[in-house]
């Protein structure tokens, strides 16, 4: 067994489709109407496209909302992203002006931090020592 998809909801997906392909890096890899408005949408990690497939799923459901504010309210990431370098990576996002909620910061062997994905969503990244 081996997790192949998972997902964030995000409030629009052409925004969050630029969001994650141009300032975060990843590629897509799917892109399927899905009725009027919505796509199967998916991107990948250009280090893995075989990958671990991230779908950019809209937030309609009456479900989310409620979800996510409390995630946000309370800092809760709703996912966390592998990085070789949390502090490069930082200053790379920071430049490109995402916000983070919190800085690099060292948690034993594990250094985090937290920003921002203008979508809806708090999303933590995560490098442990080599």
């Amino acid at each position: 067994m081996r997790i192949h998809l998972t997902s964030v909801f995000v409030d629009d997906q052409a925004k969050a489709l630029s969001f994650y392909t141009e300032i975060l890096g990843f590629v897509k890899k799917h892109d399927v109407p899905l009725g009027e408005k919505d796509r199967w949408l998916t991107v990948v990690s250009p280090d893995e496209p075989g990958g671990t497939e991230l779908l950019l799923e809209p937030a309609g459901h009456p479900a989310v909302e409620p979800y996510r504010s409390t995630l946000i309210t309370d800092g809760i990431p709703l996912a966390q992203f592998a990085v070789d370098d949390v502090t490069a990576e930082y200053e790379r996002l920071s430049g490109l002006g995402v916000r983070f909620t919190q800085e690099p910061l060292e948690m034993g062997p594990v250094t985090t931090a937290v920003f921002d994905d203008t979508c809806g969503n708090l999303i933590q990244i995560a490098s442990a020592p080599r």
